[in-house]
C-alpha cells in the first residue's frame, strides 16, 4: 500500500486521524472497499469522496460511493474488467458489481486558461482539446489531471471535498470542510462568481445541498445567484431536466419549491408554473403543494416516483389556468383538451427538454380525470386497466384534498377498486350510459341541390 505521506500535495491536507471522525467501514460499501484496496495493491492510491464522505460524518447512509484516484482512466480500465469509461465532458469510470455502480475519477488540474472558444462553436471542434472553456468561462472539457490538493480546488463545495483512505481510516481537509459541516453551512470553493461562470448548475446543486442537508448558504457562496441567474440560459434543456429531477426528488421537493421562488432560480427552470400559481384557481395552487409533499413522503418511505406525475403537477396551475380561459370565452373544454394539453407541455419545452414518453404520460393522466370525474358502465373498467390509472388516480385525490368538489368520485373509484367481480358488476349496472349518436343514414334517399330546401324537393319545385 503505498505510503500516503509521500502523495504529492498531501501537505496542503489537514489528516484528521480515525479517532477524530465518526466513519466506521462498516458503513462503507464492500464494493467501494474492494476498489480502494485494489487500486492501491496496484500501485495507485484511492479516496472515498464528495458526498458519501459528507453523509457518513453526518451519520446518514449514503447512496452512492464516489472514489478519487491518482490512476488515469486508462489505467483504471486496465485494473478493473468490470468497468468502462464513460463522459467527454469529464472522463469517468464505472466500476459495475451487479447492480451497484462505483464511479472512479481521476485527480483532476485546473483547466487551460488558453483554451477559450466562443460557446456557439460547434463540440466537435473541441474534441481534440482536454480541457476547454467559453469567453465567459463556462467549462466544456476538464480532462486535465493533478494531485490530489489541486483536485480539492476542483470541487464545488467544502463539505463535498473531503477524502477518505483506508490507509491509516483517515478523513483528508483540504478547504476547512469539517468546519463546515460542523456551522451547517454550504460554502463554494474559490471565487463564486468565477465558479458559477465554470458550470452554472452549480447555484442549483447549492440549493439542493442547503435543502436535503438543513444547512445554510454561506453568505458569500448566495450572494451571486440573485444576478447570476441567467446563467443557466446556457445549460442544454437536457441537463436541466435532470437537475429538476434530482432537486423534486431530493427529498425536500415543499423546500426546494420555495428556495426556487426565493431564489429568483425557478424562472430558467418552471417559469410556466410560478407564473400560473399566482392566477389560477386557488385549489389547483394547493394540489401542487399536496403534489410535492406527496413525493417527498413516497421518497422518505422509498417508494417509486414518476417524472410523468411530477411534471402533471408542476404544470396543472397552467393547464387549469387555460381551462378556466377557455370556460370564460364559452369554449368546450372537452373538445379542446388536447391543444390545451400540447400548448402547456410546449410552454415547458422552450426552458426544458421532457423526453416524449413523460409528456404523453403526463398529458393521458391530465386526459383521465375526465373519465374519472364522469365514469360510466362503458369506460369504467377499461379506465381502471389503463397503465396510468393508478397515477391518475392519485392525481384526482390530491384534487380533491385540495378542495375541488369532484362529487366524491374519488371516493366512487376507491369502493371500486376494492370490490370483488360481482359487486363491480352491480356497482357499473348502476350507472348510466352516455347517449350514443345516432348517425344519419341517406342510403337510398335522393341527393338534395344545397340550393333547395327539402320541402321544396319534396314538392318537386
Amino acid at each position: 500500500m503505498p505510503d500516503l505521506y509521500s502523495l504529492p500535495g498531501i501537505d496542503h491536507a489537514t489528516i484528521i486521524p480515525r479517532k477524530q471522525h465518526n466513519i466506521s467501514r462498516q458503513a462503507i460499501s464492500p464494493n467501494a472497499l474492494k476498489v480502494l484496496y485494489r487500486l492501491n495493491k496496484a500501485g495507485f492510491t484511492g479516496f472515498l469522496v464528495g458526498g458519501s464522505v459528507r453523509d457518513l460524518l453526518l451519520g446518514k447512509s449514503p447512496k452512492d460511493f464516489d472514489i478519487a484516484t491518482d490512476a488515469s482512466p486508462e489505467e483504471i480500465r486496465q485494473i478493473f474488467r468490470n468497468s468502462r469509461i464513460i463522459g467527454r465532458r469529464f472522463k469517468i469510470v464505472h466500476v459495475r458489481f451487479g447492480r451497484e455502480i462505483i464511479e472512479v475519477t481521476t485527480f483532476r488540474a485546473h483547466h487551460e486558461a488558453s483554451n477559450r472558444i466562443d460557446k456557439h462553436v460547434p463540440k466537435r471542434k473541441i474534441r481534440g482539446l482536454d480541457s476547454a472553456h467559453t469567453n465567459e468561462g463556462m467549462i466544456l472539457r476538464d480532462n486535465v489531471y493533478g494531485s490530489i490538493d489541486e483536485d480539492s480546488l476542483r470541487r464545488d463545495f467544502t463539505v463535498n471535498a473531503l477524502y477518505y483512505t483506508p490507509n491509516g481510516f483517515s478523513v483528508l481537509d483540504f478547504n476547512n470542510g469539517m468546519q463546515d459541516i460542523v456551522n451547517r453551512q454550504i460554502r463554494i470553493i474559490g471565487d463564486p462568481v468565477a465558479r458559477y461562470r465554470e458550470d452554472p448548475v452549480r447555484m442549483l446543486r447549492a440549493i439542493r445541498f442547503a435543502a436535503k442537508l438543513d444547512f445554510d448558504i454561506e453568505q458569500d457562496t448566495a450572494a451571486p445567484i440573485q444576478k447570476l441567474g441567467d446563467l443557466l440560459l446556457s445549460i442544454a434543456p437536457a441537463r436541466l431536466y435532470d437537475e429538476i429531477l434530482k432537486l423534486f426528488y431530493s427529498g425536500h421537493a415543499v423546500k426546494i419549491f420555495e428556495m426556487l421562488k426565493s431564489s429568483g432560480l425557478g424562472q430558467y427552470l418552471i417559469a410556466p408554473t410560478l407564473e400560473s400559481i399566482e392566477c389560477c384557481p386557488p385549489a389547483a395552487a394547493k394540489m401542487l403543494h399536496l403534489a410535492l409533499e406527496n413525493t417527498d413522503q413516497r421518497i422518505a418511505d422509498s417508494k417509486s416516483v414518476s417524472p410523468h406525475f411530477l411534471f402533471a403537477a408542476l404544470l396543472w396551475p397552467l393547464l387549469c389556468r387555460k381551462r378556466e380561459q377557455a370556460k370564460r370565452d364559452n369554449q368546450d373544454q372537452r373538445s379542446n383538451f388536447l391543444p390545451m394539453a400540447n400548448q402547456v407541455i410546449s410552454t415547458q419545452l422552450a426552458i426544458t427538454a421532457i423526453p416524449r414518453r413523460v409528456s404523453y404520460a403526463s398529458r393521458d393522466i391530465w386526459e383521465m380525470q375526465w373519465k374519472l370525474e364522469h365514469p360510466t358502465r362503458r369506460n369504467a373498467l377499461s379506465t381502471l386497466n389503463h397503465t396510468c390509472f393508478r397515477a391518475a388516480y392519485d392525481f384526482l385525490l390530491l384534487r380533491e384534498a385540495a378542495g375541488e368538489d369532484l362529487g366524491r368520485c374519488g371516493q366512487w373509484w376507491t369502493d371500486f377498486q376494492l370490490s370483488d367481480t360481482n359487486q363491480q358488476e352491480k356497482t357499473l349496472e348502476s350507472l348510466s350510459n352516455p347517449r350514443r349518436r345516432r348517425r344519419q343514414r341517406n342510403k337510398g334517399r335522393k341527393k338534395i341541390n344545397p340550393g333547395t330546401s327539402r320541402h321544396n324537393h319534396k314538392d318537386g319545385i
